[in-house]
């Protein structure tokens, strides 16, 4: 399904990748009900996906990375050469450390399993835009069990006692709604707390501070 955006157009210009055709419909279907982006075109294979990025200017890559001629990573990769800003989002069954790793180290920002759903997905891919790492529970157990096990002796300034229940929340992917909901605190107050997290930790997104804390031994999974 191609689409002509105008350049005008502020929304961020989206490529999905996805071989399930059921699925890619699904997908789809989302992406077109959310304001803030265009999905430009719609990929079963990464040949049509590497074609589809020399022709248009993509701001966001949602994919898959089991597909029928290779995987979604040379995608990745591929975005990241021809657009340093863009983001990437790999939406997957494929949870092991190995392909986990790798997906990130190709320049994956984000990190979900097929079964998010509707208000999951747009809530990450929303979360991408702001730069920052949504990451599903399972995926984040990964980065802690492979990173190193946690220090003995924690550094570095001291986090409050709430900011440790909502980091302890991001490790288990809650998203901000759920972080609201869970603690009973306002909408507003989460990304105040986590920009707070994200400052004592030295860490640029979720995926940097669930390791941090587990390295300083401040959360275990």
């Amino acid at each position: 399904m191609e689409h002509n955006p105008s350049t005008q157009d502020p929304v961020a210009q989206i490529l999905l990748l996805e071989d399930d055709a059921p699925l890619r419909e699904r997908f789809a279907r989302i992406l077109a009900g959310w304001p803030g982006g265009r999905l430009v075109t719609a990929c079963a294979t990464l040949g049509e996906a590497l074609a589809a990025l020399g022709k248009h200017k993509v701001d966001l890559l949602l994919t898959d990375l089991r597909l029928p001629d290779g995987h979604g990573t040379e995608a990745i990769r591929q975005l990241r050469r021809l657009n340093p800003n863009a983001d990437a989002l790999v939406i997957s069954v494929l949870a092991d450390d190995e392909t986990v790793l790798e997906a990130i180290e190709a320049g994956a920002v984000g990190y979900l399993l097929k079964d998010a759903d509707s208000i999951e997905l747009l809530e990450a891919i929303e979360e991408v835009r702001a730069g920052r790492s949504p990451i599903s529970s399972s995926i984040a157990r990964v980065l802690v069990r492979r990173m190193g096990a946690p220090a003995q002796n924690p550094t570095g300034p001291a986090l409050t006692p709430r900011e440790t229940e909502i980091l302890r929340g991001i490790a288990k992917g809650f998203t901000y709604a759920e972080l609201a909901e869970w603690l009973n605190i306002s909408h507003q107050t989460v990304p105040v707390h986590i920009k707070n997290i994200y400052r004592k930790l030295a860490a640029n997104n979720r995926s940097e501070a669930v390791y941090e804390a587990s390295k300083r031994g401040l959360i275990r999974l």
